[in-house]
């Protein structure tokens, strides 16, 4: 069984940041990719960056326009665990943020491609 658990998310100021992470267990492996998607109130759930190892030190990284320059994904393999690093965050920022794992190891920006799911965690940006 796969769980995915994130962490971080709160309350913050626009121009502030937040890190979220993302602990992952059971047949999680390297080379699955990782995923942050957010989920605003009456909006669908979309895409905001994804990650793929590609051996050694090589990753790959893809970001949505709207987080990209402000938005870093990182994973460490060694523990399980994704990061995001929000910086210059936006009251349009403001959502839920899950993290999902593709057993594929497909890059992909769809939600449908992504076959483990956290349960959430509330980012919210005050202006």
């Amino acid at each position: 069984q796969v769980q995915l658990v994130e962490s971080g998310g709160g309350l913050v100021q626009a121009g502030g940041s937040l890190r979220l992470s993302c602990a992952g267990s059971g047949r999680i492996v390297s080379r699955d990719v990782m995923g942050w998607f957010r989920q605003a109130p009456g909006k669908e759930r979309e895409f905001a960056a994804a990650i793929k190892w590609a051996g050694g030190s090589v990753y790959y990284a893809d970001y949505a326009d709207s987080v990209k320059g402000r938005f870093t994904i990182s994973r460490d393999n060694a523990k399980n665990t994704v990061y995001l690093q929000m910086n210059s965050l936006k009251p349009e920022d403001t959502a839920v943020y899950y993290c999902a794992a593709e057993a594929g190891g497909i890059l992909s920006r769809a939600p449908g491609s992504f076959d483990y799911w956290g349960q959430g965690t509330q980012v919210t940006v005050s202006s």
